[in-house]
């Protein structure tokens, strides 16, 4: 009963938390505020990774804590990645945005990563109490792909990073990085799930990982897709 009761608890303030950003949101990108949009991405980014880390800590939701640790790091990590694809294969664009760089990448995308997959993890985990291990992966792909397939088709708008000499589908999903998301949002969660028990050094060797897995994935399948099937 009291499990049952910390789960609800914690879903309860999930959707709380989630209800706030998405207010914060659209005030700081509809109000007709005269600052940058790299500087108001950043402030969101920001404002996300505090009010999880804040929560989890007042509310003492250990496993929050040790969740937002690890994809915050995954966060951190995928700037290599994404330079990658920006700097050497020119497939990644980072406009001017008025906000410091880290090499040809915007500095809020350090944090951004968070907000995806934490959400896809949090999904994760509480579906994993009700379903079997193969059901809960087969949603966590689905819902990777459903995450991050929308932010890909729709960061464009607010003249964030946007895909450049690749095949698109629906405009601006380019087709190569579909996989590679997925197997993104599916490793974050399986490695969290093997190392939130273990210390702070194996989130990071693990997280870590993750990124290896996703800039490899990333170049295969630009390499398949780009240079092999649709030459």
């Amino acid at each position: 009963m009291v499990k049952n009761a910390n789960t609800e608890k914690s879903t309860r303030d999930f959707i709380i938390v989630h209800l706030i950003f998405i207010s914060l949101c659209l005030a700081v990108l509809l109000i007709p505020i005269p600052i940058a949009i790299g500087i108001k991405l950043f402030i969101l980014v920001a404002s996300y990774n505090l009010l999880i880390l804040l929560v989890g800590l007042f509310r003492k939701y250990n496993e929050w804590i040790k969740l937002w640790v690890f994809v915050f790091l995954i966060s951190l990590f995928q700037i290599w990645p994404d330079w990658f694809l920006s700097a050497q294969l020119n497939i990644l664009v980072f406009p001017d945005d008025g906000l410091f760089k880290i090499g040809t990448v915007s500095g809020y995308m350090a944090g951004l990563w968070v907000i995806p997959l934490f959400l896809i993890c949090f999904i994760g985990l509480k579906l994993q109490e009700k379903y079997s291990p193969c059901k809960t992966l087969i949603a966590v792909g689905l819902i990777s792909l459903a995450i991050f397939g929308f932010s890909e088709q729709s960061m464009w708008m607010l003249q964030s990073w946007y895909p450049q000499n690749v095949t698109l589908i629906f405009d601006h999903l380019a087709v190569y990085i579909i996989i590679p998301e997925i197997i993104l949002g599916l490793s974050t969660f399986y490695y969290f799930q093997k190392t939130k028990n273990k210390q702070y050094l194996m989130l990071i060797i693990a997280a870590f990982g993750v990124m290896l897995l996703y800039l490899g994935s990333a170049s295969f399948f630009y390499f398949l897709f780009e240079k092999i099937i649709f030459i």
